[in-house]
């Protein structure tokens, strides 16, 4: 595996670059030499903050995890990757998608499942055009953390969503 290792308001030491390759090196037994790995540590306040990005023949392995020590955030995020992992290749295995990015051997172990995605509930609605910020508004009515709408000027289905720091964020089709 390929680390790229990057920070924001911190400098990556080598004992810190020393850990993360440590603790995510273990994940070597499940890709192919030339995966790469995408690692950003940044500092905000008192959060440590690591964010992994492992991207993967059309998906993305991704994982954020923030606590007061950056040690502790990277053997959180190491602990999330393996348990996607394990999901990710049985929907690999199921689907019969290519496993380009992973080794054979880790292909061929059987683990046992977690929990498989079940849709238990399906939703209808008419879906009106509006603007993004009147649908950040009907959100924030609803009190819900997304909103699916018809942007008025694009007319393409779009999602606006909460994000951290009382943000928005807007999620637009590319086709």
């Amino acid at each position: 595996m390929k680390f790229i290792i990057s920070g924001k308001n911190i400098d990556v030491t080598e004992g810190l670059k020393g850990t993360i390759q440590e603790k995510l090196g273990k994940l070597e037994r499940y890709f192919t030499p030339e995966t790469e790995v995408h690692v950003t540590l940044s500092v905000e306040k008192e959060r440590q903050k690591i964010e992994v990005t492992i991207p993967v023949k059309g998906n993305i392995i991704r994982s954020e995890q923030v606590s007061s020590d950056m040690y502790v955030s990277i053997d959180l995020v190491e602990e999330v990757i393996e348990r996607q992992l394990r999901k990710y290749k049985t929907k690999i295995v199921n689907k019969q998608q290519g496993a380009g990015n992973f080794q054979k051997a880790f292909m061929e172990d059987e683990f046992l499942e977690e929990e498989d995605v079940k849709i238990i509930r399906t939703k209808r609605f008419g879906v009106k055009p509006m603007y993004p910020e009147d649908a950040c508004v009907q959100m924030e009515l609803l009190g819900h953390n997304f909103f699916v709408f018809r942007n008025a000027e694009t007319d393409e289905v779009n999602v606006v969503y909460k994000r951290k720091g009382n943000t928005y964020g807007l999620i637009e089709p590319e086709f």
